[in-house]
């Protein structure tokens, strides 16, 4: 028997008033599946994301998850539903400690809890009574994810996981994200790491002018990956 898709997106299309972004965009992520979302900067990934949450309508096309229609809901919503966002540029509240950053988004029954957020990073522990303002990069990043593990979602969605973190640092994020892929939460990733994206994920989807232009797993992308390679080139 087939399993459906936890995620399932069919011809998307969304605009910034006027402005077209999105022209057709497929996708899809199936439980405790990782996937990446590829393409050059303002191809339509974040635009992507921003509709599968809420925060931008869909002109056209379908958002599914869980077997139910996204269109239209708030973005609060969409979190309750079971989708956890870490957005690009972390957005963590800069003048609340890192505890109440955690605490602020944390809901229902499920695996992550404060202590378990804090096992994952012992670092953001250490920190517990700093402000948000006080962190790092790559803590505030750890920050971020944490947050919306604490939702306990069925889907974590990640953009730009690494984006301007030190080398070190995007190692240890790396790992944390293959120990919950290992753990069988459903990944939905946006990063500039080919490599790393090639080793971590089970299928990739690469975006060009707001469409899907290609789409495979991890075989098919080392066998095409001067194909893939170039839609990612400047």
């Amino acid at each position: 028997m087939t399993t459906a898709p936890l995620l399932a997106i069919e011809g998307l299309c969304a605009a910034y008033g006027e402005a077209q972004v999105l022209f057709g965009v497929d996708l899809s992520v199936m439980p405790g599946e990782a996937v990446s979302l590829m393409g050059r900067n303002g191809m339509g990934k974040s635009t992507t994301i921003k509709a599968v949450m809420g925060m931008l309508p869909a002109t056209a096309g379908s958002i599914r998850f869980a077997g139910q229609a996204l269109a239209g809901q708030r973005i609060y919503r969409v979190a309750q539903r079971g989708i956890g966002l870490v957005p690009e540029g972390r957005q963590i509240f800069a003048t609340l400690s890192v505890r109440e950053n955690l605490v602020a988004t944390a809901r229902g029954k499920g695996p992550w809890d404060l202590d378990a957020v804090y096992a994952l990073f012992p670092r953001l522990s250490e920190r517990e009574h700093h402000l948000g303002s006080q962190l790092s990069g790559g803590e505030q990043q750890m920050l971020a994810i944490g947050r919306a593990l604490l939702t306990n979602p069925r889907l974590l969605i990640l953009d730009e996981a690494t984006e301007g973190l030190a080398p070190l640092i995007r190692a240890e994020i790396w790992a944390t994200v293959r120990r919950l892929r290992e753990a069988q939460l459903a990944i939905l990733i946006v990063d500039k790491n080919l490599r790393a994206l090639s080793e971590l994920c089970n299928r990739h989807v690469v975006l060009e002018r707001g469409r899907t232009v290609w789409q495979g797993n991890s075989a098919d992308l080392q066998a095409d990956f001067e194909t893939v390679s170039r839609y990612l080139s400047v």
